[in-house]
């Protein structure tokens, strides 16, 4: 489980500074066609339906009303992107998966999206790959790391709403993700705990995010 530890000082800083600047909203697409110009690093962030995705997405850049929370599965239904000024870091909130409620045609019009844009996308470095860490790996986990894999895109595991949890049993699901993790070939090794509520682990996503797009 990464901490403190695994970033220096000046990783952490670096972070701080990258997502100091003004975040904002720069395009929603729903078709490949009219995806932004390829520029700078791209990093995704995916994960199921009411797993806390748009809240992290606010809580690293500071904005609370940035990314749209909602109770509705679902309702991120196209590729949102996130810029900041000077910044080489483009943040992509992708459709939440695990939507049961949704038509059948439009949950493939969606993966069919999303998954053009993963195996297309020339300066995607990274998919954050958000798991809740109230119920861990869940079967559509398994599937969208199955879709990573086939796309050939790195993915890293990030932990969210940390803080509902007690830490023997934190400890115990960090070990156990890793365990699955180490049998799939695109898979980053490396997991960070979060807490949206709490702002734990996010000093260090920040670190990790803004090393991936300075290197």
């Amino acid at each position: 489980m990464s901490d403190n530890e695994t970033y220096t000082e000046e990783d952490l800083e670096a972070g701080r500074l990258m997502f100091a600047r003004p975040w904002d909203f720069l395009t929603s697409v729903t078709d490949m066609a009219n995806l932004p110009p390829a520029a700078g690093t791209e990093i995704a962030f995916a994960g199921r339906s009411n797993v806390g995705k748009s809240s992290l997405i606010n809580a690293l850049t500071g904005r609370k009303g940035l990314a749209r929370t909602s109770s509705t599965p679902g309702r991120t239904q196209m590729l949102n992107f996130f810029v900041a000024p000077e910044t080489p870091l483009t943040i992509v909130d992708m459709p939440g998966y695990g939507y049961a409620q949704a038509p059948k045609e439009l949950v493939e019009a969606w993966t069919n999206l999303v998954f053009s844009y993963l195996r297309g996308r020339p300066n995607l470095r990274r998919v954050i790959l958000l798991i809740d860490s109230r119920h861990g790996i869940k079967k559509n986990d398994l599937e969208a790391m199955v879709l990573l894999d086939k796309a050939a895109v790195v993915y890293q595991v990030v932990l969210t709403k940390a803080d509902k949890i007690k830490p023997p049993a934190l400890v115990r699901l960090v070990d156990e993700t890793k365990a699955a993790l180490a049998k799939r070939v695109a898979a980053h090794p490396e997991i960070i705990a979060t807490s949206s509520e709490k702002n734990r682990g996010v000093d260090e996503l920040r670190a990790e995010l803004c090393n991936l797009a300075t290197q």
